[in-house]
């Protein structure tokens, strides 16, 4: 039988459809904690495509390798709130899991008598969600599609608050604020090595070949850089600017962008070099920063001034602010 015309260039448009591939779609996802909010933004168009309701107080945001979910650290503290509000000191204990593709909450976990988390990683095959938790002093490792607890590790310090893993995932490093230190923790035999950073020690990244670990000392406007080789500091210097609280490193590791919300500074350093080699003036008080795995775009909120800034990496130049919520904090990037 003979297809018509028509149904001739049906089969043709749908032959053709399932060979090109599908576009990506970029997402900057964004924590706005007095909000109590994740905003989801289009960095193409610079707008809010939609606001999704969090725990109380959320401050920190992980994506999984895919691009689709987001979990959100219910920290349960936030500093925007009403007079008469009883709740603003409390610490909250669940994350919230969060569909990049619906843009819906998914579902939400309750890590029960693990109250204050914090800092997020996820695992490269999106198993594992392992979050740092104020009381106890603690990482936890959970199950990415259920949030039950597999696995909790001690940092055997106090406030621990951001975590980062080595890129064969046999090591953690967790920042603890109040003992101004680094912990080491051995994933697999629960060992714990404790290095002596300085004091606020909060902001951390490591490097992509997993061979730097960099951590900022808020008190000290320092900067030190751990061997994961030793797990020794092998370098420290000056934040060049203010209260430096987070970083991240660019894709190629040739950078690490710095945040000094103190000075309503970014500074970016040469890794390599350990140079400082661009400071930015951003608005009040800059604070996440996450920079695009394609290594184009950096983007920092500004909790003071309510905003989310786009900046270009390559020139360092600061593109656009836009509005995005009550106290910004974490922020992440996905593209799926």
């Amino acid at each position: 039988m003979k297809k018509t015309c028509r149904e001739f260039s049906v089969v043709v448009f749908l032959t053709v459809c399932a060979l090109v591939p599908r576009a990506w779609a970029e997402t900057v996802v964004v924590v706005c904690k007095s909000d109590f909010q994740l905003a989801l933004v289009d960095p193409a168009t610079e707008k809010v495509l939609v606001k999704l309701s969090t725990g109380l107080g959320p401050h920190e945001v992980a994506v999984s390798p895919d691009g689709r979910t987001a979990y959100v650290s219910n920290f349960g503290r936030y500093s925007v709130y009403p007079a008469g509000d009883t709740a603003h000191d409390k610490a909250g204990n669940t994350i919230t899991v969060v569909d990049l593709v619906d843009r819906k909450v998914k579902t939400t976990f309750d890590l029960g008598t693990h109250t204050g988390p914090h800092g997020m990683t996820v695992s490269h095959d999106g198993k594992l969600v392992w979050v740092t938790t104020e009381t106890p002093q603690a990482v936890l490792e959970l199950d990415s599609a259920s949030g039950k607890i597999l696995h909790v590790w001690n940092t055997n310090q106090e406030r621990s608050h951001m975590i980062v893993a080595t890129p064969n995932e046999t090591k953690f490093y967790v920042t603890n604020t109040v003992s101004g230190s680094v912990s080491v923790i051995d994933r697999s035999t629960g060992e714990v090595k404790v290095v002596s950073t300085g004091p606020g020690t909060e902001g951390i990244a490591i490097s992509p070949d997993g061979k730097e670990v960099w951590a900022a000392s808020r008190l000290d406007d320092k900067v030190e850089i751990i061997s994961t080789a030793t797990d020794k500091i092998v370098a420290s210097f000056p934040s060049g600017g203010k209260g430096p609280k987070r970083m991240d490193f660019t894709p190629d590791g040739t950078q690490v962008w710095v945040t000094n919300p103190s000075s309503n500074q970014a500074t970016v350093f040469d890794s390599r070099a350990r140079e400082l080699i661009a400071t930015l003036v951003l608005s009040k008080s800059p604070s996440g920063v996450f920079i695009s795995s394609d290594g184009r775009r950096a983007y920092i909120t500004n909790a003071v001034a309510n905003e989310l800034t786009f900046i270009d990496v390559a020139t360092r130049k600061i593109l656009s602010a836009m509005p995005i919520g009550t106290d910004p904090d974490g922020v992440a990037w996905s593209r799926r």
